[in-house]
């Protein structure tokens, strides 16, 4: 919808150049000539921009600006021939966006317009995500830490595009939720949302979950029935742990997003619907290809933007601000008070790295409120809580199972090397990449994940490498 301009300017000649200089934008324009006409027309249009000439034959361009509401005005652009600071400064003083000087030649003039228009659209953005995301909340997620930021952008960004959004992420980190956002703030946010695991479902009966199915389609199908892609027309469709899904139901949905249509079991009529899909999964998409567990050409169409959820380990602050939001929640559902959590309920949460992320946090959070019926939080009512491998947070060890073939010394046997026995590091590192590699079966894509380093890192160390011996020898 192109842009509306309103041009204040007595002089007709002026005005008319105004309006010729913006033809080529194709924004749409409206003159006028008084200010009792500018202020009519304001009384029953909302126009983008108003370029406002100071000087009128029967008021101020200044007591339009004063006139103008406080919120929600159009933005302002003064025109003058009698320029001076105590003018601008009024100007701006008074709401106005910017300040050119008569005579302005058309380039000046656009650029000046375009400039306007820009802050407009920016206002817009910011006002957006204040409304989507305030008090450390964005729709249902949770955090106010970087890499959730960096997450509540990508939604923001990819929310009202038709591409399809691949979601990764250990389990219990709030794949569906973060799947919800994007629904949320898109423009499909009044149409249906409808979610499918793909994991959950057994495999004979999936299908007919997604695409539903008629009457004596199998054994038990007695009446017809709408499947997910159906229900989710003109709204969003969300499969979880896609991954999960079989090689042949692959195939079926791959044409399926490609051209929107597809078929009931047992029925020979196809059907049309608009449908966004949005896919997660708690294993490395690539690497499922790699396996030949899932299929190439469905990965290139489905992981068009990419969104990486983080584990609550890496996360901060948000575990004490998901932890308080999880106990207001659930002691309200067991009519229960929650009044905060002590500073030792606090350090005890914020130094553990539960592995089960969220999930595992809301279940800890359940038993302490069941268990104990006090309105403040300590962290001797809280359940002892799994142990983990604290050492290895964060490496391959602890995210991964990695083959037994790739054992590392221990912290206390580095102690009992003798300066005889150490080697360069670059030497050491490559004789463990090499074990990763051989225990992988050379496959170099699946030892980069399970070493947590991109494959190019490899490639480029075995460059290194061959250089380092090349120099030693």
């Amino acid at each position: 919808m192109p842009n509306k301009i309103l041009i204040v300017e007595d002089t007709e000649s002026l005005a008319l150049l105004y309006q010729s200089y913006l033809i080529p934008t194709g924004m749409q324009t409206e003159i006028a000539y008084t200010g009792q006409e500018a202020l009519d027309y304001l009384a029953n249009n909302k126009p983008d921009l108003i370029m406002l000439d100071v000087m009128l034959p029967d008021m101020s361009g200044m007591d339009i600006l004063a006139q103008l509401p406080a919120n929600d005005r159009p933005r302002v652009v003064v025109l003058t021939a009698h320029a001076s600071k105590e003018l601008a400064v009024d100007a701006i003083r008074y709401g106005a966006a910017d300040f050119i000087e008569k005579p302005v030649d058309a380039e000046r003039f656009r650029i000046t317009v375009n400039n306007a228009l820009k802050l407009n659209s920016l206002s817009e953005t910011v006002e957006k995500y204040q409304s989507r995301y305030e008090n450390g909340r964005f729709c249902e997620l949770i955090g106010s830490s970087a890499p959730m930021q960096s997450v509540y952008q990508i939604i923001s960004n990819a929310a009202n595009s038709k591409a399809t959004v691949f979601i990764t992420g250990e389990s219990g980190t709030g794949k569906e939720l973060c799947a919800r956002a994007i629904h949320q703030c898109s423009e499909r946010n009044k149409k249906p949302f409808i979610a499918i695991n793909c994991a959950a479902i057994p495999k004979d009966l999936i299908e007919s979950e997604i695409f539903g199915h008629v009457k004596g389609a199998f054994t038990g199908a007695t009446n017809n029935r709408e499947g997910a892609a159906g229900m989710a027309n003109g709204g969003t469709l969300f499969l979880d742990e896609l991954c999960e899904m079989d090689l042949n139901l692959q195939s079926k949905l791959l044409r399926f997003i490609q051209t929107g249509c597809f078929q009931k079991v047992g029925s020979e009529q196809q059907q049309q619907v608009d449908v966004r899909f949005v896919c997660a999964t708690n294993r490395d998409p690539w690497l499922e290809v790699q396996a030949g567990r899932f299929r190439e050409d469905l990965y290139y169409r489905l992981y068009v933007i990419p969104v990486q959820l983080p584990p609550l380990r890496q996360r901060g602050q948000d575990v004490i601000q998901i932890a308080e939001a999880l106990f207001s929640r659930i002691a309200s559902e067991e009519g229960q008070k929650f009044e905060g959590l002590s500073d030792d309920a606090k350090h005890h949460l914020m130094a553990y790295s539960w592995p089960g992320n969220v999930r595992q946090l809301e279940n800890m959070i359940r038993n302490t409120v069941v268990l104990n019926n006090t309105a403040w939080i300590e962290k001797r009512m809280f359940p002892p809580f799994p142990q983990t491998n604290t050492a290895h947070e964060g490496t391959v060890a602890a995210q991964v199972s990695a083959p037994a073939t790739l054992s590392t010394p221990s912290i206390e046997t580095t102690n009992l090397l003798r300066s005889s026995d150490i080697e360069p590091l670059w030497i050491v590192e490559k004789r463990y990449i090499e074990k990763a590699i051989a225990a992988c079966n050379d496959n170099v894509p699946k030892a980069a994940a399970l070493l947590d380093i991109s494959p190019s890192t490899i490639y480029r160390k075995m460059k290194t490498w061959e250089q380092m011996a090349e120099q030693a020898y």
